[in-house]
């Protein structure tokens, strides 16, 4: 139980509940904030699974709020590194075409990088695109040089110093269970204890939705998880990939396509797919939660989604099963990669909002309620952007504070 009422408290230590607390000690110095995790660790979910790119901002409309928070957001992480003596490295991607179909959407994708304001862009012919990474094959390509790696777990343990050395608290294992409110505040009924404060931010990822529903609101949309597979490059191949190669994406979808990263230990990480998790924390293809997928498959939102994107989701499933398949799709960039160069990696579950008619949600969604700040969707790149990402739900959250 908690020692004594807080002023905010923040569910979930991932990295954008963490960075608002950050933001809340350094806005409203004294404050009283805890954060409450229901897991022993902090980062244990979306954060403790990334792979550790700190992105551009190239991907995003123009304008738009996200491209905005990724542009602040990457250059306030890199301070925030170099200050407290992080590992990272701005090492630059490239972004091929290997279609002729893709070379409009490249283009489109230079124009709003371009717009946005990501320094650096430059247009490649295979030979210069070679000239960076001398494995890679294209009809065009697109330099990003701002791209740059981390890892995000160092980061969120940095923030959580930082919390703790603003006054704040940390509370492990404390699973939020129930919540109601009165004219005093926000009471959280958790598994550590009850918890009491003047206004509540929700920042749950995976169940950022259950924990607006037991606080008595009906949130617009529902989390659906999408695993994402990787798999390592084998040592001795490793040196195939310089830094990070990328596909075009398909514009459908909130998601990059399956890409070669090196990470800041000099692994180098190929994927992801994404395939329906059949858990939140469904991180193997076997791990079931049957409540949780029995409410996935009410959802009439789930079912818009597979009637809409039913064929791409097959072919995602496939890959999923298939290692010959993953391996032809990265052999679209890199064509010396084969069967034999994939080792097993790692799996993350993305928190996916989907809207009633099946859309996949892909800016943000941030509900008010009484004395309460609901983030729904806090999209990718969300590590990248956790800082001012933070500062916004901050602003938003100034009512609570009085």
């Amino acid at each position: 139980m908690a020692d004594s009422p807080f002023d905010i408290a923040i569910v979930g230590a991932g990295i954008v509940g963490l960075a608002t607390a950050v933001k809340l000690l350094e806005t409203y110095p004294g404050l009283g904030v805890a954060v409450l995790e229901k897991e022993d660790r902090i980062a244990a979910h979306q954060t403790g699974h990334n792979s550790g790119v700190i992105h551009s901002g190239i991907y995003y409309r123009p304008g738009s709020l996200k491209a905005r928070l990724c542009l602040a957001g990457a250059e306030e992480l890199v301070a925030f590194c170099r200050q407290k003596g992080i590992p990272h490295e701005i090492c630059g991607k490239v972004v091929v075409a290997v279609r002729d179909e893709e070379l409009p959407l490249l283009d489109e994708l230079h124009r709003r990088g371009a717009e946005n304001g990501v320094k650096g862009l430059k247009m490649l012919e295979p030979r210069e695109a070679r000239e960076f990474e001398p494995n890679v094959t294209c009809i065009r390509a697109m330099l990003v040089p701002a791209t740059g790696i981390v890892d995000f777990g160092a980061v969120a343990k940095a923030y959580a110093e930082n919390i703790r050395a603003g006054g704040g608290k940390i509370l492990l294992g404390h699973k939020a269970a129930g919540i109601r409110t009165d004219s005093a505040g926000v009471r959280i009924r958790t598994a550590g204890g009850d918890v009491f404060a003047r206004g509540l931010i929700n920042c749950a990822g995976l169940y950022s939705d259950r924990v607006a529903m037991i606080s008595g609101l009906e949130p617009p949309c529902r989390i659906v998880p999408i695993r994402g597979e990787y798999y390592r490059i084998r040592p001795e191949r490793a040196s195939l990939v310089k830094n990070l190669i990328y596909p075009v994406p398909d514009p459908r979808f909130p998601f990059l396509g399956v890409h070669f990263t090196r990470m800041i230990d000099g692994k180098v990480e190929a994927g992801p797919n994404a395939v329906l998790a059949f858990a939140r924390e469904g991180y193997r293809r076997w791990d079931i939660a049957v409540p949780e997928l029995v409410e996935t498959f009410r959802y009439t939102g789930f079912r818009h989604m597979v009637a809409r994107y039913w064929k791409s989701g097959m072919g995602e499933m496939a890959r999923s099963f298939s290692k010959r398949l993953f391996a032809k799709s990265l052999g679209q960039l890199v064509p010396g990669i084969g069967r034999g160069d994939l080792a097993p990696g790692g799996a993350g579950v993305r928190a996916q909002a989907v809207g009633p008619d099946g859309k996949l949600l892909d800016d943000f969604v941030i509900l008010r309620g009484e004395k309460m700040v609901h983030v729904l969707n806090a999209p990718s790149p969300a590590a990248t952007s956790s800082l001012a990402i933070a500062g916004h739900i901050v602003e938003k959250a100034a009512p609570l504070i009085g």
